[in-house]
């Protein structure tokens, strides 16, 4: 009977398939040559490209299944490979992968370690330790990867991939240990340009990512692969922290680099807060709209104050007659009660309200907070009122501290008094003694308790200190220009401020700030803003 032989490559990565050292062309020619000399004539032969035998199982293997397949049919009766990794890696499957062609009749056959057999347990253990090595070697090999991966990026150096839109290739003489000059990255101007279009149309005009791509792809913007722009490719621009000025990989983030930032901190961090806001399912939660589309000042962060339903907005047309018998028709914009207009629930409010009349009394409460502002004193008064809090913070901490180490010596001293208790030498009684420490056990846990919270308070005001020069330019920048600006701004800028609009019968409106603006304002800038 013909022995027929099918053939199986692999190569990990696509970038092996021209290379002399274990690519396929090579693996193709040896296993020819050996078939040659066994006298088998190779009947099929199964080319993977791409496919790693550590991480993809043989389930997931087109070839692997194939393969099977055509075992059962018994088209073929050896399984040759240059080397018994080609059928994988993974030391939990891939013997008992080899395993199952012997049984099924299929001589397993490898160029440079020969034929696979079952005859013994010796054999089985030797088949079991070859891929246990194997995937050994892929383990490790994955790992020196992602070590110098991470290497790499801390030092702030391009490790491949995708040039983000942006940004482009650059080569500053930089060599590789083979001599070969490597690539740096570095900002494209006019790319970077419209990278803070991006940022600034999400973050001033709440602008969507499906009406970015649009905006860009109706000016002629194309991506790096000379495709229209689309909403994930918006999002992916938005989220990448390289805008900012750091290479990131996996969880390693690059010290940061002056001459690859486009944009500002402070803008992105804006932007990743509007992005997750628009990522919550719940209206009820989101401080910012969903979509920016509508005209009316105050669509999608309004609720209603008995049913808690969203209040959205629509046109309203009313036809009507003049003196001079002419029919014309007046629009106006107003907002409704999603749920009870819809009749989704027992609402008692009302369905409508005027827009004009809702908007007029949130811009007055608006302007008025603005204008509160606008007449607080600079960024260093703040700094000074803020200093003031922790030391007296960091004082407090001071004393619970000494009174902590008091109580901690207090119970030391009891606890040494247990030894004499036992012997009778002591002054109190075990039951005494008992109560004591359990008290003294007691103070140390509410001491303790106090230290927890008053470190907690100092750090939010440390952080709170960061945040003023930010803040502070910020609420200014918004009392500034907020009567300027355009709807889409005006909306943003409420957002940013109003955390929730609750609006019930009678036009009766609670408004809660946003956490930002009341850290703000609180305690010590009180005095100033109230």
């Amino acid at each position: 009977m013909e022995n027929i032989a099918y053939s199986l490559y692999r190569v990990s990565t696509t970038k092996q398939v021209d290379k002399t050292k274990d690519d396929i062309p090579m693996q193709r020619e040896a296993c020819r040559e050996f078939a040659q000399r066994m006298g088998w004539t190779i009947g099929k032969e199964f080319l993977e490209k791409g496919i790693s035998g550590f991480k993809v199982s043989a389930t997931d293997r087109d070839a692997i299944q194939e393969l099977k397949a055509a075992a059962l049919r018994s088209e073929f009766q050896i399984l040759l490979v240059f080397m018994f990794d080609r059928i994988g890696r993974i030391d939990d499957e891939t013997p008992f992968v080899v395993e199952w062609f012997v049984k099924h009749g299929i001589r397993v056959w490898s160029v440079q370690e020969g034929e696979q057999r079952f005859e013994s347990h010796v054999d089985k253990l030797m088949n079991y330790i070859r891929f246990w090595q194997a995937s050994g070697e892929s383990e490790k090999t994955s790992m020196r990867i992602k070590t110098r991966m991470k290497q790499l990026t801390l030092e702030g150096q391009y490790t491949g991939g995708g040039v983000p839109f942006g940004y482009r290739l650059a080569k500053n003489g930089r060599l590789n240990k083979k001599g070969k000059e490597i690539f740096d990255l570095a900002i494209e101007p006019m790319e970077a340009e419209w990278v803070t279009v991006i940022f600034e149309k999400t973050v001033k005009e709440g602008c969507g990512s499906y009406k970015l791509a649009e905006y860009l792809n109706d000016h002629g913007i194309r991506t790096h692969t000379g495709a229209r722009f689309k909403s994930n490719t918006i999002i992916r621009i938005l989220r990448n922290k390289l805008t900012c000025g750091y290479i990131v990989s996996g969880e390693t983030v690059s010290p940061y680099m002056k001459e690859l930032q486009i944009i500002d901190e402070q803008l992105f961090e804006k932007a990743q807060f509007v992005l997750d806001q628009r990522m919550r399912k719940n209206a009820a939660n989101r401080q910012i709209t969903l979509t920016n589309q509508s005209k009316s000042l105050l669509s999608g962060i309004m609720v209603c104050a008995h049913c808690g339903g969203r209040i959205t907005s629509n046109a309203h047309k009313e036809k009507y007659i003049t003196k001079d018998g002419i029919e014309k028709t007046k629009v106006y914009e107003r907002y409704i009660c999603y749920h009870k207009a819809r009749k989704l629930c027992e609402c008692d409010g009302q369905t409508v309200y005027s827009a004009e009349k809702v908007e007029n009394t949130i811009l007055s409460v608006v302007r008025d907070m603005l204008s509160r502002i606008s007449d607080a004193p600079d960024e260093t008064e703040f700094r000074k009122e803020y200093s003031k809090e922790m030391e007296k913070s960091r004082a407090k901490l001071t004393k619970l501290k000494a009174e902590h180490n008091k109580c901690r010596t207090q119970y030391d001293k009891l606890n040494e008094e247990i030894a004499n208790t036992l012997i009778g030498e002591s002054f109190y009684s075990p039951e005494q003694l008992s109560m004591a420490m359990t008290k003294v056990q007691q103070n140390i846990a509410a001491i303790e308790s106090q230290i927890e919270k008053t470190e907690e308070e100092l750090n939010n005001k440390k952080n709170a200190m960061m945040k003023i020069k930010p803040m502070y330019e910020q609420f200014k920048g918004w009392a500034e220009e907020f009567d300027l600006v355009p709807t889409e701004q005006k909306k943003m800028i409420i957002s940013q401020l109003i955390s929730r609009i609750e609006i019930g019968k009678g036009y009766s409106i609670n408004i809660q700030l946003n956490m930002d603006y009341e850290q703000f304002c609180e305690g010590r800038m009180g005095t100033y803003l109230k």
